[in-house]
């Protein structure tokens, strides 16, 4: 499977998907610390790939989603976006309703 693939079946197959600079509970960017902080307070589970360990998809995400930066969110198959947009829906209140609704997916 080539890595176009991989990063299709990564994003179809969970329905609240970050792709970060580490782990969850161990960010290796402020960015994605951010980000990811965010994500959990919504109380909703997700699945991340860390991009450090895979430098296949850290090179190839960029051009497919057309996003140039990590973190990237992607939620019911779609990219939400970077961790500013992740932050601003967050304090809006939206991230939660977006997160909540693809949860019940």
């Amino acid at each position: 499977m080539d890595t176009i693939d991989v990063i299709k079946e990564q994003i179809a197959n969970n329905p609240v998907l970050i792709y970060m600079k580490g782990a969850p509970n161990a960010p290796q960017c402020g960015f994605s610390a951010r980000a990811v902080q965010a994500l959990m307070a919504c109380g909703e589970k997700f699945a991340y790939v860390d991009i450090l360990q895979n430098p296949d998809i850290r090179a190839t995400l960029p051009q497919y989603a057309n996003w140039p930066t990590f973190p990237q969110l992607w939620v019911g198959g779609e990219l939400v976006g970077g961790s500013d947009i992740i932050l601003e829906l967050h304090e809006s209140g939206e991230l939660q309703k977006m997160i909540a609704a693809a949860a019940v997916k």
